[in-house]
């Protein structure tokens, strides 16, 4: 494992639903989601391998938190990540929204 000197970047993609972080300009991971109206659900985050261990997975989620926060939707943790996440940081109380079993079967016919 190396580490980079590079200072993380994530940058939201509608068009694949997803945010993704880069380092040194390499998609280092993603947490991707959909949109259910005001809501938006975060299914799934992976770090590549190559990027273990270097808080990526953290950084990644706590700013596409902050997008949410900033384009007035609510979050649906269904990622066991941003949930875990949403635990040990109370911040996005307030916007975070529960998983349902209305959430899931809505998800489970999205395509992924």
């Amino acid at each position: 494992m190396s580490q980079s000197s590079a200072v993380p970047s994530v940058q939201r993609s509608d068009t694949e639903q997803l945010y993704a972080i880069l380092v040194d300009g390499r998609r280092a991971g993603l947490t991707a989601y959909r949109d259910r109206g005001e809501q938006r659900v975060f299914f799934h985050t992976e770090i590549d391998d190559a990027f273990a261990g270097q808080g990526l997975a953290a950084e990644l989620v706590r700013s596409a938190l902050a997008d949410v926060r900033a384009s007035g939707k609510r979050i649906v943790p269904v990622c066991p990540y941003v949930a875990s996440y949403l635990k040990r940081h109370d911040g996005f109380a307030d916007i975070t929204d529960p998983v349902t079993p209305d959430v899931l079967g809505w998800l489970e016919e999205q395509p992924h």
